[in-house]
């Protein structure tokens, strides 16, 4: 947990909230919301990735 900071962490539970609101929608009837916030998630993934790329390189 030390190795992944506290940004990383809240993004990490963000993304869990995302999943689970997006299921919840998607699963009481409103598929296209829920299909369209459930994107979200892996975006923030990639923007998280990415960003760890460039400090990494800047090293």
């Amino acid at each position: 947990m030390k190795n992944l900071g506290v940004a990383n962490i809240l993004m990490l539970l963000l993304c869990l909230l995302i999943i689970i609101i997006a299921e919840y929608l998607f699963l009481t009837g409103d598929k296209l919301h829920g299909i369209f916030i459930g994107l979200w998630a892996p975006t923030l993934l990639g923007v998280m990735i990415y960003l760890k790329l460039i400090t990494n390189e800047r090293k």
